[in-house]
């Protein structure tokens, strides 16, 4: 699957896409919006809203790498015989060290705003609406052309699912 952004003026003209979609057969479980805060607070069901952050594949990259550096150190920590720390404690000094690796790279990973919002940021802020959507191979043709008909323009934005 790739992910497709379309830009849309505003908020009718986005539900006029999500009614072009509907009919080609995407499902609102491929579709998602972007828009200013004000309008998604106000007009957007949290269904439909894109709140993607950097979040669980940040906290995965931390537990890999804390947990390989709190290893590592417990293992030194057992050549040192004066620190009494044995492979058991070695492994818990590793233990220790995914869990902070994972919780403090997720924290800053969940500050980190979505890079669709970063990459059309001046779009979302004049007030419209970004349409994405998430195309399966072979179905490409209909979204496209449900978006022409939908006059909503498809912007230079194209991610394999996950990377988005």
């Amino acid at each position: 699957m790739t992910r497709h952004v379309y830009l849309t003026r505003d908020l009718a003209h986005a539900r006029e896409a999500l009614s072009t979609l509907h009919m080609q057969g995407i499902g609102n479980e491929a579709i998602s919006l972007v828009a200013r805060s004000d309008i998604e607070l106000e007009r957007i069901p949290d269904s439909m809203k894109e709140a993607d952050t950097d979040a669980v594949p940040a906290g995965l990259r931390g537990m890999g790498v804390g947990g390989a550096s709190g290893l590592l150190a417990g293992l030194v920590a057992t050549v040192f015989t004066p620190l009494g720390v044995t492979l058991a404690g070695a492994a818990a000094i590793g233990a220790i060290g995914a869990l902070v690796g994972g919780w403090s790279s997720a924290m800053v990973g969940a500050s980190l705003p979505d890079p669709v919002r970063q990459q059309f940021e001046d779009e979302i802020a004049a007030g419209r609406i970004l349409v994405l959507v998430d195309v399966a191979e072979g179905q490409e043709p209909a979204v496209r052309e449900a978006m022409l008909a939908a006059d909503a323009p498809r912007l230079h934005y194209d991610a394999p699912l996950g990377a988005a």
